[in-house]
Formats: C-alpha cells, sequence, structure tokens
C-alpha cells in the first residue's frame, strides 16, 4: 500500500549536506518518490512517498539525517498521493 507523508525538520540541518545525504539515501529505495529542499528559517521539508516500508524507512532516516546534522523537531503530516513524482529529487 502506497503512503504519503510532508516531513518538516527543523534543527541544523542546512549547510550540512542534508539535501544529497537524502537523496543518496532515498536512491537505496528504489520505489520511493518525492523532494527534499530547504525552506525558511533554516529549515528543510520532504514529501516522502511510495511504498509503506520504503515510506518508513527514509521517514526514519530523516529523524537523525546525515551524520553533521542535528535534528531538534520534525513534523509528519499524511497528504494526500500525488501522481507527479516520478522518483525522488532535491528541489
Amino acid at each position: 500500500m502506497e503512503k504519503a507523508f510532508l516531513v518538516r525538520i527543523e534543527g541544523r540541518v542546512t549547510g550540512v549536506g542534508f539535501r544529497y545525504s537524502a537523496l543518496a539515501h532515498a536512491a537505496g529505495l528504489p520505489e520511493l518518490r518525492g523532494y527534499v529542499r530547504n525552506v525558511a528559517y533554516g529549515r528543510v521539508e520532504s514529501w516522502v512517498q511510495g511504498p509503506e516500508d520504503q515510506v518508513e524507512n527514509m521517514v526514519n532516516w530523516l529523524r537523525h539525517g546525515p551524520s553533521c546534522a542535528v535534528v531538534t523537531d520534525m513534523t509528519i503530516s499524511p497528504v494526500t498521493l500525488r501522481a507527479d513524482l516520478p522518483h525522488f529529487t532535491i528541489e
């Protein structure tokens, strides 16, 4: 079953390779679709969509990010599946 979440991540998550590390992690989850991007106030946002196990894997990775990131807060919101996401990208 497919699931989709919008994940907002706060902490030391910009300038530490968070987006590129997220893209590399997503590459190991071949059916995962969505994006990761920097947003206002030094936060990162990620749309994570795909099979339940791959979505859970990615959301769990986002809880800590790369080794030099420090995630202090994370909001996970269920969202409606999108048909316009062919793969996982950096926006």
